[in-house]
């Protein structure tokens, strides 16, 4: 997949792509119901398979303050969607400057004129433009007449949630990763360096992973049966037991996320990790002593290890069926 940071000067190979456009945070099923959209006009047309989303965030932009939030930070989102199909991403910075460009601007001047595009994919309830001043009968009208066809995807759901960002947003602060994993179509992952921390879990005998987790949302502190793969492009997965939280038998002072992968060996040290979330555990407390820690976290790693091998029974099952 090519990555295109601005809208001007594009490669001829570059132009008169059919491009899905919105945040796509955490590429969700509603999401990959847009892209999917998109793939199948670029192939019928014989064109580019686009995206076009925006980074920063745009609330990042308009809410410096907020706590982190993303689902899919940059490095994330751009995997996903090549792992999808999609080849070319288009990602301006988002800024004062592009957030002041008004609605018809942004789809004669971006869309058409900048990109080239030949026609976009949206969901129906994408807004843009200055002071979100744009919507879908703006898009289609302004589109139009620029020579750009417009594809509008409806909101789709499983009958009881539409899939938002929103939604698997709640559902992890809640600690709930099945019900996220239910809107994601795949279990929500961080991804991040290994860094160096206290090797208290060694001392313990549960040697742990100290992965950076700045840029995502914190979902629900405590302890999760995970999985999680070095990335270095070979996919192996491997079950595990994740902390995250404060570690208040030991006084933390930040939020950590601590993964120790069973039955595991070898140097993580600056890796990157990808941790999938499968079941919450329980919440954080603070226990009497490193030895009741101690035999808490053994318990933790033997109901992990029944999860995971139950979910691993199951998948095998479907893929069967």
């Amino acid at each position: 997949m090519r990555v295109f940071r601005n809208h001007r000067s594009l490669p001829s190979d570059a132009r008169g792509a059919v491009a899905a456009v919105g945040n796509f945070d955490g590429v969700h099923l509603g999401h990959r119901a847009v892209i999917a959209a998109a793939l199948k006009t670029a192939r019928t047309v014989r064109a580019p398979a686009a995206v076009l989303t925006f980074e920063p965030h745009p609330r990042r932009l308009f809410r410096p303050d907020d706590p982190p939030f993303r689902l899919t930070p940059f490095r994330a989102k751009a995997m996903l969607l090549e792992e999808l199909g999609v080849e070319l991403m288009f990602v301006p910075k988002f800024d004062r400057n592009f957030a002041s460009i008004p609605a018809e601007d942004f789809v004669s001047g971006v869309l058409a004129r900048g990109l080239g595009l030949k026609h976009v994919v949206c969901g129906a309830d994408f807004v843009f433009g200055k002071g979100r001043g744009g919507d879908v009968a703006l898009l289609k009208r302004v589109a139009g007449a620029n020579g750009m066809a417009v594809t509008v995807v409806e909101p789709v759901g499983d009958g009881a949630h539409v899939y938002s960002s929103t939604a698997i947003r709640d559902a992890l602060e809640s600690g709930d990763p099945a019900g996220a994993a239910r809107l994601l179509g795949r279990s929500f992952e961080i991804a991040g360096r290994v860094r160096r921390g206290a090797e208290l879990g060694r001392k313990l005998g549960f040697p742990t992973a100290n992965v950076d987790h700045r840029s995502y949302l914190a979902p629900k502190s405590g302890v999760y049966a995970v999985r999680a793969a070095i990335d270095d492009g070979q996919g192996r997965w491997l079950p595990g037991v994740a902390n995250f939280g404060n570690r208040p038998t030991v006084d933390g002072l930040r939020q950590l996320l601590e993964v120790h992968l069973f039955d595991f060996s070898g140097d993580l040290y600056a890796k990157r990790l990808r941790v999938a979330f499968v079941e919450y555990l329980r919440p954080e407390r603070k226990f009497d002593g490193l030895d009741a820690l101690k035999a808490q976290i053994a318990e933790d790693a033997h109901q992990a290890r029944r999860i995971l091998a139950g979910a691993g029974l199951s998948a095998a099952k479907a893929m069967a069926s």
